[in-house]
């Protein structure tokens, strides 16, 4: 039997993944109740401090007595509903899935996608070489963050995350139509003609690296990005009284980017300009 503690006691709800009984507070998702217990049900869309999109349709399981398969992420728990997360059927959809996002996009970056391929037996080249989306260069128009739309699965979290649901700038969003459809600012401009405001924050929520540091991707190039050789140390961001915790990525002794803990009362993962970027001065040496 699992138990989610999720701060305030709420009402437990009582229903089964795959067989085994399991308690979550109510307003819990399948997808918490499915971590808690261990399942590992693939998830890219998905953001810890973002309301559910239901974009990607990775993290499908069935739930009897439904005709069509639920997304775990954003469905709640409710009382006597029988989950069921490995299913042909659920295993199908996200083997599809996955073919459908790797032979559109690019997901060399993203974590655990090539490991989710495997498993699945997803067989992406299928659909030939012509199946990519975009096809197009990285866009490099400034020196703090790289947009690389060959990468980008439309999730729509950079987009909430500049939005409403945490920046409030609103410098980005949905443009286009079917495969013409793109992340973009307002008519198409480079970054630095538009709202942006360089928090960095549609990095943090990017799934893919479609958003990454322009540190990191001039590492990339490079062959010289490794994370296993890279430490984390959290601090607190020394700019203002705000009290952001900053977590530095350290490699070779040098901060290669800049992320801030998820679970941080004070940022849930949010920074501005100086916390995410402004970490040149700390590695100034004469």
């Amino acid at each position: 039997m699992t138990a989610i503690p999720l701060g305030v006691p709420r009402r437990l709800v009582e229903f089964t993944i795959d067989g085994q009984e399991a308690r979550v507070p109510e307003g819990a998702t399948i997808l918490d109740a499915c971590r808690a217990a261990g399942k590992d049900v693939p998830t890219l869309c998905q953001g810890d401090t973002l309301t559910p999109k239901n974009a990607c349709r990775v993290c499908v399981v069935e739930v009897e007595g439904s005709r069509t398969l639920v997304p775990a992420c954003s469905r709640k728990a409710e009382p006597g509903m029988e989950v069921h997360t490995g299913t042909e059927r659920a295993r199908h959809s996200r083997k599809i899935v996955l073919e459908l996002l790797a032979s559109s996009v690019d997901l060399s970056t993203t974590p655990r996608a090539a490991d989710w391929i495997k498993e699945y037996e997803a067989k992406p080249d299928r659909f030939g070489p012509d199946a990519a989306r975009l096809d197009e260069e990285p866009k490099i128009d400034n020196e703090l963050y790289v947009r690389d739309y060959d990468k980008c699965i439309l999730c729509y979290k950079c987009v909430d995350a500049c939005g409403d649901q945490w920046q409030n700038t609103f410098a980005i969003s949905v443009a286009g139509r079917g495969f013409d459809a793109r992340i973009a600012v307002e008519h198409d401009a480079p970054l630095t003609d538009s709202a942006c405001v360089y928090c960095g924050n549609c990095i943090e929520v990017c799934p893919t690296g479609a958003l990454s540091f322009k540190s990191e991707f001039d590492m990339r190039a490079a062959g010289t990005w490794d994370e296993s050789q890279q430490t984390e140390t959290t601090t607190v961001c020394a700019y203002c009284g705000v009290g952001c915790n900053l977590t530095l990525h350290v490699q070779d002794n040098e901060i290669v980017k800049v992320t801030s803990p998820h679970d941080n009362p004070v940022t849930h993962g949010n920074l501005c300009i100086k916390g995410r970027f402004g970490y040149q001065h700390v590695q100034h040496r004469d």
